[in-house]
């Protein structure tokens, strides 16, 4: 199980709504008419299962996404 730090998390949630821009939070996203919605979110899910640790102990984790590595680190920077 990876734990990821709340820097981390928003960051990954930044990279999801790269393909979904209309989610606001995990669970709640803007409707057809400017309404909010509460769902659940399969994607957001399937998408944070992919988090893998780096080799190293840094803290680092990696993400496959769209055809490269993303690599988050523990200050929620992002990188490829």
């Amino acid at each position: 199980m990876i734990i990821l730090t709340k820097a981390q998390r928003k960051a990954l949630f930044k990279i999801y709504r790269r393909d979904f821009p209309s989610w606001e939070t995990p669970f709640y996203r803007v409707g057809k008419y400017g309404d909010t919605e509460r769902v659940s979110s399969y994607h957001y899910r399937r998408l944070r299962k992919q988090v893998q640790p780096y080799f190293d102990n840094s803290g680092c984790v990696m993400l496959p996404w769209k055809g490269m590595w993303l690599g988050i680190e523990t200050d929620g920077y992002t990188h490829s």
